[in-house]
């Protein structure tokens, strides 16, 4: 029997504090994560206006930003991740 390994995706979500476009881009994206990756994902989300350091890290330029960690390569994706198409495809969820 072959055992299937699922894929776990770590997501990281940079914000600054409840902004239209934060809440938008952590709307969309557990919108997306249910539909594609139902039960093998993780999102974090990270304040900056809380924890400041944090940017560094993941170079964080813009917010808000979507890192994904897991599976590597990390990918990132700027905005309110409202174009869902363009988000799967920069996720590789969905090929280009």
């Amino acid at each position: 029997m072959v055992k299937r390994i699922d894929k776990k995706w770590e997501l990281r979500l940079y914000v600054a504090g409840k902004t239209p476009k934060s809440v938008a881009a952590l709307t969309n994206l557990k919108k997306y994560c249910e539909e594609h990756l139902k039960g093998q994902y993780r999102i974090e989300v990270i304040d900056l206006l809380e924890q400041p350091q944090l940017a560094e890290g993941d170079q964080i330029l813009a917010i808000p930003t979507l890192v994904r960690k897991v599976p590597e390569p990390i990918r990132k994706i700027i905005g309110d991740l409202s174009n869902e198409e363009k988000v799967l495809v920069g996720l590789n969820i969905r090929p280009a």
